[in-house]
């Protein structure tokens, strides 16, 4: 599949947003919709070009969707500094809006959220902040949640249907933090057996189940 990549720039509450834009072949006109997928750590070297994270818009992309990978604050081009998750979750929601008004067309089809890690947590801020029960009252197609950093940062509640997954040998975040995050909402969560936190040796494994995942959420 041919898979190209513009670049833009939209604002976030610190200046700049610097994005890419994976788009899938035959272009933004054949796009069913886009999903947002958002990097690791800022201060640990995580970027938009992150292995997982492009892992995650390349699963997207094949199955239709753009996909869009802003760097967080302080991030390549991107304007501000690291602040804890708030500023970046707030950085996104606006993200969002700026997108669905500059790709109206895109904004009518599907729409899907994932992360990484830190952007895991920022992700589920970001459903909160934007899905069906929130103000702007989006119909969120579906939500990947990978390495999600439960024992770190706030990580929201999150609809049955998301997928997320983990390594069993996480030394990052401890697999049994997302448990006891997972269980009072009756929230599977998909093992990855010997994994660690960067799923080394195992994203083929992790590209397989997201594009499952999709086909089934997207229909």
């Amino acid at each position: 599949m041919a898979i190209s990549t513009e670049h833009l720039v939209l604002e976030g509450g610190a200046g700049a947003v610097d994005c890419a834009l994976d788009i899938p072949e035959g272009g933004l006109e054949a796009a069913r919709g886009w999903a947002l997928v958002l990097h690791p750590h800022p201060l640990f070297g995580g970027t938009r070009d992150n292995k997982v994270v492009t892992t995650i818009a390349r699963a997207c992309v094949q199955q239709g969707l753009a996909a869009l990978r802003p760097n967080f604050r302080g991030v390549g081009a991107s304007a501000g500094e690291f602040d804890n998750g708030q500023g970046e979750a707030a950085d996104m929601l606006g993200v969002v809006d700026q997108f669905r008004d500059r790709y109206p067309a895109l904004a009518g089809g599907r729409f899907v959220l994932g992360g990484f890690s830190f952007g895991s947590a920022v992700a589920s801020q970001v459903h909160a902040g934007c899905g069906p029960q929130s103000e702007r009252g989006l119909d969120i197609a579906g939500l990947v949640l990978l390495g999600t950093a439960a024992s770190r940062f706030s990580v929201a509640s999150v609809p049955e249907d998301t997928l997320v997954v983990h390594g069993e040998q996480d030394d990052t975040v401890p697999l049994q933090s997302v448990m006891d995050w997972a269980r009072p909402q009756g929230l599977p969560v998909t093992v990855i057996p010997g994994s660690g936190h960067f799923f080394h040796g195992n994203l083929v494994v992790v590209k397989r189940l997201v594009l499952a995942y999709l086909a089934r959420v997207l229909g």
